[in-house]
């Protein structure tokens, strides 16, 4: 129960704070990624805080190899660039400007009712499957 709770919890802060700083809505993340436009550089404040954040517990996660609940850890084993890494990124990149969405912020656009959310979740969902279904193993 106690580990539902603290699931629970942690995605509420998150969406919270997703929302909080704006990555949930659109105009304001592709103000940030116009860089020839209107720029607006204060999502690269979230973005730097996140890093930092993320910094300290990965490498807790590395360290330890399990979660405060004693679950393995899985982190990703590749550490080298691919073909498929660079374009996957190119994809989510591409996605990202067009939409102004990524896919955190989207579902949690989703959950607070703007519809435009809806159209890039269904789209998101059918690349994932798409993957899926190419890259079998």
């Amino acid at each position: 129960m106690m580990k539902n709770i603290m699931t629970f919890s942690a995605g509420l802060i998150f969406g919270l704070g997703l929302i909080i700083s704006g990555m949930t809505n659109p105009a304001k993340v592709i103000g940030f990624l116009d860089l020839a436009g209107d720029w607006d550089p204060s999502l690269a404040f979230v973005m730097l805080g996140a890093i930092a954040v993320a910094f300290f517990a990965f490498r807790k996660a590395e360290s330890k190899g399990t979660t405060i609940f004693d679950e393995a850890i899985h982190l990703p084993a590749k550490t080298h660039i691919t073909k498929e890494l660079i374009i996957g990124s190119m994809l989510f990149g591409a996605g990202w400007a067009l939409a102004g969405f990524c896919p955190g912020p989207a579902i949690v656009a989703l959950g607070a009712g703007y519809q435009q959310a809806l159209i890039f979740v269904i789209a998101m969902l059918a690349g994932m499957a798409a993957h899926e279904y190419l890259y079998k193993k």
